[in-house]
């Protein structure tokens, strides 16, 4: 009798776990940006000047997305020890996806007189790499430019 009981609830404990793995699995599948991205290289150009940054020598950066929030790290792998080359910049905030068009809401910046800006960039996800191409535009901070990044999907 007691497991007659026991056999429905265990029943509906197991499919419910399946739903919420199905469900979450599906955010990812809707949403190929969700997930850990390293940039290679940045693009800056402002003023009709062009700057290419190699990401892979001497810096890092990295970018992690959720279903609803970004956070982006970048530092010098010199651990500040070379005071001409130290850095340090760390932001985030939530952030929408529609069709191609990424939309970030800078809410956080260790660069306080970039927070509150909205930044609207084009992307594209191809197997494990993701570009980003937009203009940046803060002028708190005297900065108005476009941008074109290339990132890597970090592999678990």
């Amino acid at each position: 009798m007691k497991y007659k009981l026991l056999t429905p609830i265990l029943a509906a404990l197991l499919f419910s776990c399946n739903a919420e793995k199905s469900e979450s699995e599906s955010k990812v599948a809707t949403n190929p940006m969700i997930g850990s991205w390293k940039m290679l290289e940045g693009a800056s150009i402002q003023n009709g000047d062009t700057t290419v940054t190699d990401y892979t020598k001497g810096l890092s950066f990295i970018k992690i997305l959720n279903e609803t929030h970004f956070a982006f790290f970048n530092h010098d792998l010199n651990k500040g020890k070379d005071s001409a080359a130290a850095s340090f910049v760390a932001g985030g905030g939530a952030y929408t996806l529609k069709d191609s068009t990424y939309t970030e809401h800078l809410d956080y910046c260790s660069a306080r007189d970039w927070e509150g800006h909205v930044f609207s960039f084009t992307v594209t996800v191809k197997n494990d790499t993701l570009v980003q191409y937009g203009r940046e535009k803060a002028e708190g901070a005297g900065v108005d430019r476009v941008i074109i990044e290339k990132y890597v999907r970090i592999k678990e």
